[in-house]
C-alpha cells in the first residue's frame, strides 16, 4: 500500500450512502430546503418504487433517501453520536437558513481549534455537525 493522494480511475470514492426516511417529500423538504442540498435523482419506477438521491450542490457524496417502515431505525445511523458533518465556508449564512427552516440546534455556535461548530438535529432527532474550518 502506498501513502499520499492519488487521483485517477483506480481510486475508490463513496458515491452515495443510504439514509433511511419515513417520507420522501418531508425528507426532500429537509435536505433541499433546510440544508441546501440539490436533488440528483427523483424517479418513480415500475411498481411505484421511487428512487430519491440528494447531495451537496456541486458534488460530493450524496444520500439515497430510502423508505423504512420501521421508525425505530430512523435517526440511529451512529447511535447517539454525530454521524454526519456538514462543512461550509459560510457558517453564519447556513446557520441562519437552517434556523429559518425550523432546524433545531442543540447549542449555540461555538469556536473550537478546528473551527466554528454547532450540533443540530435532522428530521428524526439524530445529531449532525455544521462546521466551518478556521480561516
Amino acid at each position: 500500500m502506498t501513502s499520499g493522494t492519488r487521483y485517477g480511475s483506480d481510486v475508490i470514492r463513496i458515491q452515495n450512502a443510504t439514509y433511511l426516511v419515513h417520507d420522501h417529500d418531508k425528507a426532500l423538504d429537509f435536505f433541499v430546503g433546510a440544508l441546501g442540498f440539490e436533488v440528483r435523482q427523483d424517479e418513480t419506477f415500475d411498481g411505484g418504487w421511487r428512487r430519491v438521491v440528494v447531495g451537496p450542490e456541486g458534488g460530493g457524496t450524496g444520500f439515497v433517501l430510502a423508505l423504512s417502515a420501521d421508525r425505530d431505525l430512523l435517526g440511529r445511523q451512529a447511535g447517539t453520536d454525530v454521524a454526519f458533518f456538514l462543512e461550509t465556508d459560510e457558517f453564519e449564512q447556513q446557520h441562519e437558513r437552517m434556523l429559518r427552516h425550523g432546524v433545531r440546534f442543540r447549542e449555540e455556535p461555538r469556536r473550537e481549534a478546528y473551527g466554528t461548530v454547532a450540533i443540530f438535529e435532522d428530521l428524526y432527532g439524530a445529531p449532525w455537525d455544521l462546521i466551518q474550518p478556521p480561516v
